[in-house]
């Protein structure tokens, strides 16, 4: 297991956790397993995770136990002229780290929240007004630096036997589409504000 990421694996995990959006804490607490999905963000090799500071797994995560996080992008099916070699085309990562929070001043919290923000949603900090010092307060901001990981892909075609090839069974890959299909705003919105640009370029991906 690679003790460090090099530039074509981070730059391949950075790609999965944008896709995924979604990681899977794993960690124990008074001996019974826990899983915690959080919307998660690649910055460099480490991964940014926010929530309400009120959170009681949040603050234990802070407390830098020992933690797994699990995330995975489903790329495609794979349909087989099978059904025992019937798969999905996949990215997966495992990591292994301890949590703490990402700054210990207001500005630096602030600007981990907009690392988030940016991660989720590219060009919306700038479109916004800056964070208030209730909202900073009630935000936990927590970075996972990773010790152990694993990155997995799997990208290919159906692998039928000569059997099967040779049959009548229809086989090929199934690409999973993701995408916006369109943007409703929000009843109270104040007639004459357009859509704006950071929304605009999630749907037009």
């Amino acid at each position: 297991m690679p003790e460090k990421f090099v530039a074509p694996d981070l730059e391949a995990l950075g790609a999965l956790v944008r896709d995924a959006r979604v990681g899977h804490f794993a960690f124990v607490e008074d001996g019974r397993p826990r899983v915690l999905p959080i919307a998660i963000v690649a910055d460099g090799a480490q991964i940014l995770l926010h929530g309400s500071s009120g959170s009681h797994w949040l603050r234990l995560l802070a407390t830098g136990i020992p933690v797994a996080l699990s995330v995975t992008a489903i790329d495609a099916l794979v349909v087989a002229r099978s059904a025992f070699e019937s798969s999905m085309n996949y990215r997966s990562a495992v990591l292994f780290g301890r949590c703490a929070p990402a700054a210990d001043t207001p500005e630096g919290k602030a600007a981990a929240l907009d690392l988030v923000t940016e991660g989720l949603i590219p060009g919306r900090v700038a479109e916004l007004r800056a964070h208030s010092a209730k909202e900073l307060a009630a935000t936990l901001v927590l970075r996972l630096t990773v010790d152990e990981w694993t990155l997995k892909v799997s990208d290919g075609w159906p692998e039928d036997g000569p059997a099967d090839v040779a049959g009548a069974a229809w086989a090929g890959v199934l690409p999973v589409r993701t995408g916006y299909e369109t943007a409703t705003p929000t009843p109270d919105l104040a007639a004459g504000i357009p859509q704006p640009e950071s929304v605009r370029a999630l749907l037009d991906s």
